[in-house]
This record gives structure tokens, C-alpha cells and sequence, in this order.
């Protein structure tokens, strides 16, 4: 009786397995990786990975890169992605402005578009105007054909799970929008949804950016607002209801200035002032003592500073 569950969960788990391999390769980059170095870096056995590349060079996926070597046996194959035999799109909504991406397997950029954007807009017109930004990627061409899926950046708070936005900053009639599935109604493909600030942190943790070598680090975000993203012993930290990394909405000047929040002084409106004055030197002050004190806080070891106004 005990068999029939594991039988039941046997194709999520080859694709759990397959996963990781293409996780593997992908950091791997054009120098590729060896059958027993995924093995070793998996905990698969030889036998497993061998029938898992197998299936990902017939479905176009992998190819070889050479070989390793030898070191007294036999030199090992080495196997690569095929960068362009998929592409994904990334889509980064901010509050005046859209970019969307398309990238292929190693996160190469192929093609980017930029255009104005407005996140005050209705619902309905900003999100055909963010579908708007992802057709007017040359989506079609190359071997990878259409796009596996759509990842979108945003301004939080929002539920990366249901897909669904909270109560953004200045913006309160988001508040409860299924953005997820309202663009994967318009675009037909798969969405996710995510915080720009922890997609940037996790970019950077996945990419080999300042500070992805560090078991702990915050990624500041100054644009058009200010928050964090948190990576912690090496995972992407998000809170029990998502919500952590709004960094820019801790009150440091007790009669200081309103913010979009609803608050006064917070950092994002001392630091977003000054910027708008032309003081520079100021703006770095606020940040500054945000950021020190979020890295006493957290004991994190590095902090990366970035976003248009950085």
C-alpha cells in the first residue's frame, strides 16, 4: 500500500530531478558540467543523471561541450545548455515606466523593449498596456520559438503565491488584483509574480552578482520608491505573509514628512525628498542609516546598493 503514493508522485519527481540538473548546467555556463560532477552535486546516482540528460538532449535542451581531461580513465563528456533552444520573458513594472526582456536559457538577454508606464492607471488599462510591452517582443523568432513563460517584477506588497497584489504603496486600488492571472488571461502563458526587489536579490544570488557569494545580504532598491530584498543563510526571505523588505517604510523622524504609505518620515520619504531637492549628499545620509541599521539588525554580511536613482 505504502508504493502506490511514490508511484503517484513519480513524475513530479523526475521533474524535481530534471530541475536541478538544468539548475546545475545553467551555472555551469558554456564550460558545461560532467555526468559525475551532477551526480556528486545532485546526489543522484550516475545511472539517474545519464537517463536525465538523455531526455533533455532529445528534447533539444543539452548538448555536449566537450570533454574533461583525463586524469588516468576515461575523459568525461561534458554537457551544456542549449541557450537558445527556450526563451522566458521578464517584465519589470515600475510606477512610470515598463521594461520587458527576452531571455534565453542562461539569462542572456536576446531582446529588450522599454516604454512608459502607469501603475496609477485602472487595472485593466495597465495591465494591457504590460501585455503591450511583452508582445512587442520579437517573441517568435529563433529555435526557441514561443516563450515558456512570463516573470513579473513589481512594486509590493503583494502575494507571490496567489499571484495577487496588496496595498502598494500610493497606489490602494491594486489592493486584492489577481495581476498574475489577469496577464496570463492576455498573453496565454504561464505567469509568475514576484517583488522587483526580491527579484533582484534573488538575480543576484543565481547570477554570481556583488555579494551572491555571501550566505547573508540585503539588496537596497532606490527608484521611484525604496525597499529591500533579503537573502538569509542563502535563502530568499520573504516573511510568514510575504511581506518582508519594505525597508523604505521605517519611520526614523517622528514629524517629518508624509509618505505614500501613510505614515511620516519614513526612509523612503526623507530619502525620495532629497533626492527630488538635487541633494545627493543627503539622500546617501538617509540611506546610509537605514542601511546600517538594517545590517546590525540582521547581522547580514554585505549590503548591495542599487535601482535607476543609485
Amino acid at each position: 500500500m505504502a508504493a502506490a503514493p511514490a508511484a503517484a508522485n513519480l513524475p513530479a519527481l523526475r521533474g524535481h530531478n530534471a530541475a536541478l540538473v538544468l539548475d546545475l548546467l545553467r551555472a555551469a555556463g558554456e564550460t558545461g558540467a560532467s555526468r559525475s560532477e551532477l551526480a556528486e552535486a545532485t546526489g543522484l546516482t550516475p545511472q539517474a543523471v545519464s537517463k536525465i540528460t538523455a531526455r533533455l538532449r532529445d528534447a533539444g535542451l543539452v548538448a555536449q561541450a566537450g570533454h574533461r581531461p583525463s586524469t588516468g580513465g576515461k575523459p568525461r563528456t561534458l554537457w551544456r545548455l542549449v541557450r537558445d533552444a527556450r526563451h522566458a520573458v521578464g517584465l519589470h513594472l515600475d510606477r512610470d515606466e515598463v521594461i520587458a526582456v527576452l531571455v534565453d536559457l542562461l539569462g542572456g538577454v536576446v531582446a529588450a523593449h522599454r516604454a512608459p508606464f502607469d501603475l496609477g492607471a485602472p487595472c485593466r488599462a495597465a495591465v494591457d498596456a504590460a501585455a503591450g510591452a511583452v508582445r512587442a517582443l520579437p517573441a517568435g523568432s529563433g529555435r526557441g520559438g514561443r516563450p515558456l513563460g512570463v516573470g513579473v517584477a513589481c512594486p509590493g506588497p503583494l502575494d507571490h503565491r496567489a499571484g495577487v497584489l496588496r496595498r502598494v504603496t500610493g497606489y490602494p486600488h491594486w489592493d486584492g488584483h489577481p495581476l498574475r492571472d489577469a496577464l496570463s488571461r492576455r498573453l496565454g502563458l504561464p505567469v509568475v509574480l514576484d517583488k522587483d526587489t526580491n527579484a533582484a536579490a534573488l538575480g543576484l544570488a543565481l547570477r554570481g552578482g556583488e555579494g551572491a557569494g555571501d550566505a547573508s545580504f540585503a539588496y537596497l532598491h532606490l527608484g521611484t520608491g525604496l525597499g529591500a530584498g533579503l537573502v538569509l543563510d542563502g535563502a530568499l526571505y520573504r516573511g510568514r505573509r510575504t511581506g518582508a523588505g519594505e525597508f523604505g517604510h521605517q519611520v526614523v523622524q517622528l514629524d517629518g514628512p508624509e509618505c505614500g504609505c501613510g505614515d511620516r518620515g519614513c526612509l523612503e520619504a526623507l530619502c525620495l525628498a532629497a533626492v527630488a531637492r538635487g541633494d545627493a549628499a543627503g539622500a546617501a545620509r538617509v540611506l546610509g542609516t537605514g542601511a546600517a541599521g538594517l545590517a546590525g539588525l540582521l547581522d547580514v554580511d554585505r549590503v548591495v546598493l542599487g535601482g535607476r536613482t543609485v
